[in-house]
């Protein structure tokens, strides 16, 4: 493991997934510790988009914005919001826009990606109020987050909705079958194992079995999808389901940039000071800024 990210590791509070509610506090809590970003050149807004029921959005404007993420955060599909993304979330915030999706187990699958979905939509019918231009509309997302994006990106191609010109799927989990070999093998893992993994899986479908748009890597045709930048780290159990969809989408004829950043665990981009955490922001934010201006 990268030895700045290790020393890290004893203040790491423990993730646990069969206490929802005590973990989502504790979560905000660190959140909300962390120093406050800088927000200097950027208009922001929070908004509800009309759903049934309402789906809160932060908006982030760049200056000279031409195109817009919308960005679907992480948490295990249990945790994570507005306010705890807005750290991450402003330091990528070139044309990004952040969703607070309802979040399981009170909201299993498919309130999340439903509510993203409706964002989706909502951005592309209010694009000239938005001031971006309909086609540079782009989906992302953190582990949880990043299944939302790619599920979203599997809908908006079947239901022929709004063009979606770039997916970014970061340490994104995909997959319900929990059989990857980093899966089975990563069961100490800093703030991600297979337990935190099988549980958050577990909230977010309850009883109802796995279809693609729960579980992305069940999807067996991925052609016609958008271009993908997928970012895995080493000690992470999503990561090996991240590369095969990554292989599997070149398969299909997509487009895709893949980055496996050595040394790494699952969320530790959060830890700023590190040389590598540095890096793999500043990747997120040029490959978007490439993207959309496309």
């Amino acid at each position: 493991m990268d030895p700045e990210l290790e020393a890290f590791i004893p203040l790491l509070p423990e993730v646990d997934m069969a206490d929802p509610v005590n973990t989502r506090k504790n979560f905000d809590e660190l959140a909300a510790t962390r120093s406050a970003p800088d927000t200097s050149g950027l208009e922001i807004e929070d908004r509800d988009v009309p759903a049934d029921p309402g789906v809160p959005v932060r908006i982030y404007r760049p200056r000279q914005a031409q195109g817009a993420v919308v960005w679907l955060h992480g948490g295990g599909f249990v945790f994570g919001g507005l306010d705890a993304e807005h750290p991450w979330a402003t330091r990528i915030a070139h044309d990004s826009g952040v969703v607070g999706y309802r979040r399981a187990p009170e909201h299993r699958f498919p309130a999340a990606l439903d509510d993203a979905y409706a964002v989706l939509t909502w951005a592309a019918e209010h694009a000239a109020e938005l001031g971006i231009a309909p086609d540079r509309i782009a989906v992302g997302g953190h582990s949880a987050g990043a299944n939302l994006a790619a599920a979203t990106a599997l809908r908006a191609r079947d239901e022929q909705g709004p063009p979606i010109c770039f997916q970014l799927l970061n340490e994104a989990i995909l997959d319900d079958r929990h059989q990857t070999w980093s899966e089975r093998n990563f069961t100490a893992t800093p703030w991600n194992n297979r337990a935190v993994r099988v549980a958050a899986m577990d909230h977010y479908l309850g009883s109802r079995p796995a279809t693609p748009y729960a579980a992305p890597a069940r999807a067996t045709d991925l052609s016609g999808l958008p271009p993908a930048y997928i970012a895995t780290a080493e000690f992470d159990p999503n990561r090996d389901e991240a590369i095969e969809y990554a292989q599997r989408l070149l398969q299909a004829g997509v487009s895709v940039e893949l980055h496996q950043w050595p040394g790494t665990f699952h969320g530790s981009q959060a830890i700023l000071s590190a040389e590598v955490s540095q890096r793999q922001i500043a990747a997120l934010g040029a490959v978007l800024r490439r993207a959309l201006a496309e």
